[in-house]
């Protein structure tokens, strides 16, 4: 077998350990946070949060993938610099947008603060150049130091929400909350990593301009494919939020979050070596079918039994952490727990198409995914409903997905 087994997951447990730090402190906060704030207020910030979480990947244009497969110092400053003006633009685009949405009146943003509306350009922002940073530290096997950082951003992020919470700050402690944790990350990352310093100007100069056309499968696919795919993770919020309320938004927000909080913690972690591996596989055997196998084996059998816990016992469990009010929440989940159990295995694997130069393929399903999504939640019926309608769909799709991420580990185009 290719992959170095102890090499590859001595590099997982890094980044797990330090990933748990990141991702166990907001779940211990949440039971706090669930008491002190509203399913109201939780879906408004959520609302908020998906916004920039779409607009962070569209302000990178995914050049930051590349990071991993350009290891030289200049050609790592000029992907910095490409995403800090690409960035700064966007944030700026997003501030005047919002503000003039707001002016006129418009409904889309009508029930937002204004405190939202004109911050979501600056955690566009935080968001987009902490993620680069982030991949600048996979490109070169940083893994500890990057987990550290995030570690002390998610800290700080919980700490903020509590803090202000209880202050009586109310809604809006959780968006200021956030901003302080995403420059605590980024602050942490810069000083842990040291990443090559941007360059930016008022416009683009040659180099820059270079970097872009010879990365244009990036931003030219995966860029589309992964706004597909970032904003219809965020689509079902703002559709139940739209169809049925404030109160349900937040209901679904804290299942979202605490039905992702595995794969960030550990499908993420083990993506981050997959990468690589991956990568040096192709590079080297004209094919990463090994590492792809053993991947697959092990998120299989590490997401098997939370997922039969949160089938069985999640609206108890949500209760019982969370308060009384948030049991909904929990039926949510259970609906969810099947639907997740294939995310968990496909999120890591899914990088395989960026190796494999198939970000087309990868593009189409996309399309799929979001058609269905879409015509799902337009569709008559109640919010248990629609949520089961949209696990079904998408529960299906993973399972297409999942057999041609295998065929493009093969790289069976070039077996023939």
């Amino acid at each position: 077998m290719s992959m170095p087994r102890p090499e590859f997951w001595k590099n997982v447990l890094t980044v797990v350990a330090g990933a748990t730090g990141a991702q166990v402190l907001p779940l211990l906060a949440a039971p706090l946070l669930t008491r002190l704030c509203t399913p109201d207020e939780m879906g408004a910030f959520s609302v908020w949060l998906g916004v920039i979480s779409v607009a962070a990947i569209a302000a990178t244009l995914r050049v930051d993938t590349a990071m991993i497969l350009d290891h030289e110092e200049e050609q790592q400053r000029t992907c910095f610099s490409v995403v800090a003006y690409s960035a700064t633009v966007l944030a700026l685009v997003l501030t005047l947008c919002g503000a003039a949405a707001r002016a006129l009146d418009l409904p889309a943003v009508r029930d937002m603060s204004w405190f939202g509306l004109l911050t979501i350009g600056i955690g566009t922002w935080l968001t987009a150049y902490t993620q680069t940073t982030l991949a600048y530290a996979a490109s070169h096997n940083l893994f500890g130091k990057a987990a550290r950082a995030k570690m002390w951003g998610a800290g700080t992020i919980a700490l903020s929400q509590l803090v202000l919470l209880g202050a009586g700050v109310g809604g809006k402690a959780l968006l200021a909350g956030q901003l302080i944790g995403l420059c605590a990350g980024l602050w942490a990352a810069r000083m842990l990593l040291s990443p090559p310093s941007a360059r930016v100007g008022l416009r683009l100069d040659a180099e820059q301009r270079s970097y872009l056309i010879k990365h244009q499968a990036f931003w030219r696919f995966s860029l589309p494919s992964s706004l597909l795919n970032s904003l219809v993770g965020q689509l079902p919020l703002f559709m139940v939020g739209l169809k049925h309320g404030a109160l349900a938004a937040g209901l679904f927000a804290l299942t979202q979050r605490v039905l992702a909080a595995p794969i960030s913690l550990i499908a993420y972690s083990i993506l981050e070596v997959f990468k690589r591996q991956s990568v040096h596989d192709f590079q080297t055997l004209g094919n990463c079918r090994d590492v792809y196998r053993h991947t697959f084996k092990a998120l299989f059998l590490l997401a098997l039994g939370p997922s039969l816990i949160l089938f069985q016992f999640s609206p108890e469990l949500f209760a019982f952490v969370f308060g009384e009010a948030w049991r909904p929440a929990g039926a949510i989940a259970r609906v969810l727990a099947p639907l997740y159990f294939l995310n968990f295995i496909a999120s890591p694997l899914s990088y395989v198409f960026f190796v494999a130069g198939k970000q087309k393929i990868e593009l189409v399903w996309q399309l799929a995914l979001f058609l269905m999504t879409i015509t799902v939640f337009l569709a008559p019926g109640t919010l248990h409903q629609s949520v089961q309608w949209y696990a079904i769909g998408y529960s299906l799709l993973y399972l297409v997905y999942l057999y041609m991420s295998y065929q493009c580990s093969q790289n069976w185009q070039a077996a023939a």
